[in-house]
């Protein structure tokens, strides 16, 4: 499988090629275009009960679409909102994906939920992540552009909640203040995640949630 990433990081769409006989799945709706050699199934990965837990825990839609190359040809990908997409390659890691940023992976890459604590209850973005395993390759999606940073053992980061993406297991996580409350209730930032390396965290440049505090008293028609 080859593939390739244009218009990054504002409009990104990713491209997948695929060889006969390989196979990638895909979020509900990631899908923009494919060849006529592509065959498409929607379905439920692991059971019921894994897409009901990847649907109400993880944000995530019920179903995944599978594309099955029956010659050679490819699939195209893009994220709802303007934004990056990054593909990552597991061999054997776990990385941790946000409500709402997986894309698409290769068939081999498991997708399941993983309970993030009491430490995650007043976080904006859920009690749940993704918890994405296997060999090959995943493709995460940003609202706005991507951006990594890699933490060596013992290095915190603080982030805003409402800008993670992912980050590896060996990442240690909480989340409360950005400083006292004053400073969480009148600064603006909220709640913060703090992060412990060592691993890889991604970030994007912008928040869906900000955006909407910002548009939502802009839209015309009575608000209660």
């Amino acid at each position: 499988m080859k593939y390739e990433i244009q218009y990054s990081p504002a409009y990104a769409l990713g491209t997948v090629h695929l060889e006969a006989g390989e196979k990638i799945q895909a979020e509900a709706g990631a899908m923009v275009s494919m060849t006529d050699a592509i065959k498409m199934d929607t379905g439920v990965k692991g059971g019921i009960m894994s897409g009901l837990k990847r649907s109400v825990l993880g944000g995530e839609s019920f179903f995944i679409n599978t594309f099955t190359a029956e010659q050679p040809g490819h699939v195209t990908v893009a994220p709802a909102l303007p934004g990056d997409i990054v593909a990552l390659d597991l061999q054997g890691e776990v990385l941790l994906v946000q409500s709402g940023s997986y894309l698409a992976s290769t068939a081999d890459i498991n997708i399941d939920t993983k309970w993030g604590g009491g430490k995650t209850f007043f976080s904006r973005e859920g009690l749940f992540l993704l918890k994405c395993t296997g060999n090959g390759t995943i493709f995460v999606s940003s609202y706005g552009a991507i951006h990594q940073i890699t933490l060596a053992a013992g290095e915190k980061y603080v982030v805003d909640t409402g800008h993670m993406v992912a980050f590896d297991e060996t990442v240690a996580y909480d989340v409360g203040r950005a400083g006292g409350w004053k400073t969480t209730m009148l600064g603006g930032e909220g709640l913060v995640c703090k992060l412990t390396g060592p691993g890889r965290f991604y970030m994007q440049t912008r928040s869906p949630d900000s955006f909407l505090a910002w548009l939502t008293p802009k839209l015309p028609g009575k608000r209660e």
